[in-house]
């Protein structure tokens, strides 16, 4: 078999993998807090190539690549001001903390809302913590101090969707929380379109590699005079 199909294939898969995570980004590029993903491609390595007669080295070939990390953009995003008293954002570093069933998750986007219990939650009724991590009391005029907000240090935090990440707090942030702003994604919709594209060019040259390594094969299949 030839081995290009498999170098050709393989780079197929990895940007099928790469348009995934581009796609996600760019349905994002309004969510307030959303910290953009990165696929991170390497090689499977390379076969050292040598004359079978003379034992001479010829050179190496790559032997496909793959997607072997996905990494999150944390850096801090510029504040909006939204003017809506219970919109929080983090100017600087740091994550929000809320308590889910599945334990206490990280978060920068700060569209909190008061339930019927009066206290301060989430989108999907998730209360949020404070810096000793107990649940935070909305006041008689629906308001919250910024300073009653957890703001939390989490480093490699990993998403678990609904713009929410998993890790390990390592106490306070440096960032500081402000009332009536929200954070804005972290999604460059014009680059994000263009690396789009560029993947995409990326998948066509490797089904144009497959394509013409096939036709190849064909040919010198019949090609082959019988005996």
């Amino acid at each position: 078999m030839d081995p290009g199909l498999y170098i050709a294939a393989s780079g197929m898969l990895a940007e099928q993998v790469r348009q995934t995570q581009l796609a996600n980004n760019l349905a994002n590029a309004s969510t307030p807090g959303y910290e953009p993903q990165e696929a991170v491609q390497s090689s499977f390595g390379a076969l050292l190539l040598a004359n079978s007669a003379t034992g001479q080295t010829i050179g190496t070939l790559d032997t496909g690549v793959r997607i072997s990390a996905t990494v999150t953009d944390a850096n801090p995003t510029p504040l909006q001001s939204t003017g809506q008293p219970l919109d929080f954002g983090i100017a600087g570093s740091g994550y929000f903390a809320v308590r889910t069933s599945a334990g206490v998750r990280y978060t920068r986007d700060g569209r909190f809302q008061e339930s019927s219990a009066g206290q301060l939650t989430d989108q999907n009724g998730n209360p949020v913590l404070s810096q000793s991590g107990q649940p935070i009391a909305v006041d008689s005029q629906g308001r919250v101090s910024p300073t009653a907000l957890g703001v939390f240090n989490v480093p490699n935090a990993t998403p678990q969707g609904d713009n929410l990440l998993a890790g390990t707090a390592t106490g306070r942030a440096t960032g500081t929380v402000r009332q009536g702003e929200l954070n804005e994604s972290g999604v460059d919709p014009i680059q994000t379109m263009t690396d789009m594209i560029a993947s995409l060019r990326a998948y066509q040259a490797g089904q144009s590699a497959i394509q013409s390594i096939d036709q190849t094969m064909q040919e010198d299949a019949t090609s082959v005079p019988s005996i």
